[in-house]
């Protein structure tokens, strides 16, 4: 050990004898805390290690910052601000979201799996709610 050449392990406080008490009051403070002051970042859903966003050469040619992100994994799995959506309960919560605001754009990061019929019924509902739709995308790897 590396006290044994100043002889520190002799001055330092003897170890205490239970910790039983300090776990049963901790516990509860942190299921206290979480509970208190939750935050959509803590214990939120999260998309996955398989979830890949499509390649497009160009893909970030016209990035733009945008106000809104949106993941799509499926249709029945899409992830928003504050929860998972369905596909046809998107609509209503675009609409509140553009309610009295506009040029807003919308990122959909839709993953690469999913059919294109649901990627533009997507971006007909956001056209719709009064967004500036862009589909998120990687550019292709470097060799």
């Amino acid at each position: 050990m590396i006290t044994r050449p100043l002889d520190l392990a002799s001055r330092l406080a003897p170890p205490p004898r239970n910790f039983d008490l300090f776990f049963y009051v901790n516990v509860p403070l942190i299921v206290l805390f979480f509970s208190l002051f939750y935050s959509r970042f803590v214990l939120a859903p999260g998309l996955g290690m398989d979830f890949s966003l499509p390649v497009i050469a160009g893909a970030d040619a016209g990035a733009r910052p945008t106000d809104i992100v949106i993941a799509v994994r499926s249709a029945d799995m899409i992830l928003v601000e504050e929860t998972v959506l369905k596909l046809s309960q998107l609509q209503p919560w675009l609409m509140q979201q553009a309610r009295g605001r506009s040029g807003l754009r919308l990122l959909v990061q839709v993953n690469a799996g999913l059919p294109t019929k649901d990627t533009m019924s997507i971006a007909e509902m956001a056209k719709a709610a009064g967004f500036e739709v862009q589909i998120a995308a990687e550019p292709p790897a470097e060799p």
